[in-house]
């Protein structure tokens, strides 16, 4: 794993989190108790801030970036960021599940409860309510989430990535 100090920003991990040998941390990243940082992955804090919660799991080759001076990025509880997703200067809330190759660009919010679909381009400055699964590109809602989704997907993934993280500790 390559974990860098720049430009006098060290990056903080919380307790019990897992990541990977080649994963990629640098900066100014902050992440909370019980993340994973997966293969390939990298979480580059150079240019504005990253803070990560609790119970966040970055998968293999996602890429999690900031804009320069503009957006920093900020991801809540207890999200999944898919398998080479991009996220980059947006607020990302609780409970939020960002699909496998999913791009969500600068100046976004995802609100807490939703779905970012695979593939999806949330393009600049879009607004995801609360309770939405946004696909497409760009990415549009498609419907409002239903409780057995939040259980049964979002909840079960993080929970999974932390099973999953365990058994490499």
């Amino acid at each position: 794993m390559i974990i860098k100090e720049l430009n006098g920003n060290k990056p903080q991990f919380g307790s019990d989190c897992f990541i990977a040998e080649n994963a990629v941390i640098i900066g100014e990243v902050a992440m909370g108790d019980q993340c994973s940082i997966w293969y390939n992955a990298v979480i580059r804090g150079d240019v504005h801030y990253i803070k990560l919660g609790n119970k966040v799991n970055v998968q293999d080759g996602a890429v999690i970036h900031a804009t320069y001076i503009k957006h920093p990025t900020n991801i809540g509880n207890n999200v999944s960021i898919g398998h080479n997703a991009m996220v980059h200067g947006c607020t990302i809330h609780d409970n939020v599940l960002i699909g496998m190759g999913a791009i969500v660009m600068d100046d976004c919010i995802v609100e807490s409860n939703s779905i970012i679909a695979a593939g999806a381009v949330v393009t600049k400055g879009t607004h995801v309510k609360s309770g939405c699964i946004f696909a497409g590109v760009p990415a549009k809602k498609v419907k409002d989430i239903s409780e057995e989704l939040i259980s049964g997907e979002i909840n079960r993934i993080a929970d999974n990535y932390i099973e999953y993280a365990s058994w490499y500790k």
